[in-house]
């Protein structure tokens, strides 16, 4: 088992998505949560690329569910499994449609307050709590609707709750994500200062771009300092 993490861990940060699945996928009945939780993600990376098919996506998204899950079975105490719980819960959800997508939101949200508590020093996760903030603060009216129906006290938060988890989140590990920088940006526009949503939208457009979503991340941040 060890030797295969090692391996699955050096094609992860080699960014070799297809081979680390393939990898991983041979272990998919394994009883190892730290093997499950990483064929969660890489189940969720394979079907984030754009030569996936809509119906393998789906498929992916939906197995990445049932990895992670089972690795909470395994081991409740492995804070990555929780993470990667929420994450892909929180996939599946796109294909659910917004009832279920809100629907989960609270037991999303005590999966990555959970895998914090296990390792504080998470800066995604803590950045994943900002963007669960950022998401309830910006929620139209409609959504809103459906969570009075949904909850008797339906899940709320502010664009400052969000910050505060943005602001965590860098402490933690400064620089460590471009998205990060960017929600930085957009919730200091949202707070209506300028001048601070200018620091960090420069921040994210300057990061060096590894991935396709870093590429994205600075044309929205280039977008926002036109816009300003």
């Amino acid at each position: 088992v060890e030797e295969v993490i090692e391996q699955a861990d050096y094609l992860y940060g080699s960014g070799e998505t297809e081979k680390l699945y393939q990898l991983l996928v041979q272990h998919k009945n394994s009883d190892d949560a730290e093997l499950l939780w990483r064929l969660a993600r890489a189940s969720r990376d394979l079907a984030q690329l754009s030569s996936t098919s809509a119906e393998e996506k789906r498929q992916l998204a939906y197995d990445a569910l049932e990895y992670a899950k089972k690795a909470l079975e395994k081991k409740e105490t492995n804070s990555a499994a929780h993470k990667w719980y929420g994450i892909c819960l929180s996939d599946v959800g796109d294909f659910e449609g917004i009832k279920t997508k809100i629907g989960n939101a609270v037991v999303i949200k005590e999966h990555f307050e959970r895998a914090i508590e296990l390792n504080p020093k998470d800066a995604t996760t803590i950045h994943l709590i900002g963007i669960w903030c950022y998401s309830f603060a910006e929620m139209p009216w409609y959504q809103r609707k459906i969570a009075a129906t949904l909850f008797a006290t339906p899940p709320t938060s502010t664009f400052q709750e969000a910050l505060r988890y943005f602001h965590m989140a860098e402490e933690a590990d400064p620089n460590f994500y471009s998205k990060n920088l960017l929600y930085l940006g957009k919730t200091y526009l949202k707070l209506n200062n300028k001048r601070m949503a200018l620091l960090w939208l420069g921040k994210a457009k300057e990061y060096p771009a590894h991935t396709e979503e870093d590429k994205q991340v600075q044309k929205e941040a280039q977008e926002l300092l036109n816009s300003i």
